[in-house]
């Protein structure tokens, strides 16, 4: 329970009592008090001396608030994660043995088409002299020279 006490400011030991019995002289006071904080007093320690302002009710449904959101970002986090790691290890699997299979049928094909322009290029050589007659030479300089 709180106890609420009527403070006269015209106590001589109490920071906030002003010289002057008039009550626009608060920058003097204020000035008072702020000669009276250490200078060595962190900012943390200012925001855990800040934790009594804020009523208990209030300070729960934050805590709670940020307890489910740093829980489901957690879970998220290793959902994402543990899907990454299903997509890896099946392309790695999967998908390199695959990938190297289908560059060496490619290789393959490409070995057999060259083996094939080979043989036809033998062929169009030898075809002209089977039948005897001798393969014609292009002339180098061209016509009309």
């Amino acid at each position: 329970m709180v106890k609420v006490e009527i403070v006269d400011e015209k106590e001589a030991n109490s920071p906030y009592a002003s010289p002057s019995p008039s009550r626009t002289n608060s920058s003097e006071s204020l000035s008072s008090v702020e000669s009276d904080v250490s200078a060595d007093e962190s900012l943390f320690e200012r925001l855990t001396a800040l934790v009594d302002i804020v009523p208990p009710t209030t300070r729960q449904n934050i805590y709670s608030k940020v307890s489910s959101t740093a829980s489901f970002l957690k879970t998220s986090g290793k959902v994402v994660g543990n899907i990454v790691w299903v997509v890896t290890t099946s392309a790695l699997l999967v998908g390199l043995p695959l990938a190297v299979s289908l560059e060496d049928e490619a290789k393959v094909v490409q070995q057999e088409k060259e083996m094939q322009e080979q043989q036809a290029g033998a062929q169009q050589m030898m075809a002209p002299s089977m039948y005897g007659a001798p393969a014609q030479s292009k002339p180098l300089v061209p016509p009309g020279f």
